[in-house]
């Protein structure tokens, strides 16, 4: 067995099919995985994110060693509970994680980071923190869920007191707030608008069951997964890794190379990469011919040279097959993927796919 959330119970109560995910026992479906899908882009659906990690990081010094960890600059959080996505690189530039981090207070920042992961990335921000005196904690003590969807704020706002209701309504995208005991933030993974709420653990299972009271659906990692892709949300260890640099992985918008004064890890193998350019890309496809494109199915370019899906599933929006794929650089308009031997044709598109429940591509 792995390891397991505080609403492992309630998934088996509730017969969700559970899988191993990064060590972890998670629900990956609890009936249909399109009905879910469809539940998060029309309506609302409750994700269990407790396996990620939350990290709390204190200090007089923590700007200046978030500074340095991660290839964003913290310095553009200038109000409290701004949010902020991020790579943190070794040094040769390669993605030890993505993450979000949080504008707490001057000397308090929070952190979430991926759960397969958590023990890698624990160990790292703990070595790299002790030269600036920051005290590292992780909150395993917390819960986390994701309510995403059209509807997913006014159904989540009736968990809270009429006050901190109002609150979080009024919170801006990528900011969070603490209310009473929990962090809400409207965060997401999804493309629709949502929150997700970091909880003392006992409340988990209450808080659930309430959303399912109120029509919000449960859903698994399954549908999570056909959501972030067509949102053109990145997942570690499918489309960066220790092995990719953000220039190739669709996260140059994320590396903040100014101010040039800013020795963050990874800095030196970046700067090289931007000024010799980088030789692959990530892109978006379009299958245009039938078939469904699956990671690691090899794409071959027109007039010579290849790359390589590395996620891929039917859009149940689109109702198309849609992927991430790793290409040369120079990769045009029209590829082709190698399915079983069979060469179908794909556009090249930009990434997202949806966004709000609205088709972005053609």
């Amino acid at each position: 067995m792995g390891r397991q959330t505080p609403l492992f119970r309630l998934h088996q109560e509730l017969n969700a099919r559970v899988v191993d995910f990064g060590g972890w026992d998670m629900p990956l479906q609890y009936g249909s995985q399109i009905g879910e899908h469809h539940a998060v882009r029309r309506a609302a659906g409750v994700f269990d994110v407790s396996h990620m990690c939350v990290i709390d990081l204190e200090g007089a010094r923590v700007r200046a060693f978030l500074q340095q960890l991660l290839a964003n600059d913290v310095a553009k959080l200038t109000s409290q509970g701004k949010a902020l996505y991020s790579c943190m690189l070794n040094e040769a530039g390669g993605v030890l994680d993505d993450l979000i981090a949080y504008y707490l207070t001057a000397s308090c920042y929070r952190l979430v980071v991926n759960a397969g992961t958590r023990d890698k990335d624990l160990a790292w921000v703990r070595e790299h923190a002790r030269d600036f005196s920051v005290a590292v904690t992780e909150r395993a003590d917390l819960a986390l869920l994701a309510i995403q969807g059209p509807e997913a704020r006014t159904k989540a706002v009736q968990l809270l007191p009429a006050a901190q209701a109002d609150t979080a309504l009024a919170l801006g995208a990528f900011v969070g707030r603490q209310l009473g005991e929990w962090f809400v933030a409207r965060t997401g993974y999804t493309g629709e608008d949502g929150f997700e709420i970091m909880m003392p653990a006992a409340h988990a299972v209450p808080a659930w069951r309430k959303l399912n009271s109120l029509g919000v659906a449960s859903c698994g990692l399954g549908a999570r997964d056909t959501l972030r892709l067509e949102a053109g949300l990145n997942l570690y260890g499918n489309d960066m890794d220790e092995r990719t640099q953000p220039f190739e992985s669709g996260l140059a918008w994320t590396v903040a190379l100014e101010p040039h004064t800013r020795a963050f890890i990874g800095r030196g193998a970046l700067e090289a990469i931007a000024r010799g350019g980088s030789p692959r890309k990530l892109v978006g496809l379009l299958l245009e011919d039938r078939g469904v494109l699956r990671s690691h199915q090899r794409v071959l370019i027109p007039g010579g040279g290849e790359g390589e899906i590395t996620s891929g599933t039917f859009s149940p929006t689109l109702e198309r097959s849609i992927a991430f794929a790793r290409v040369p650089a120079a990769a045009a308009e029209r590829v082709q993927v190698d399915i079983r031997g069979k060469l179908l044709n794909a556009k090249v598109v930009k990434p997202p796919f949806v966004r709000n429940g609205k088709s972005l591509v053609t």
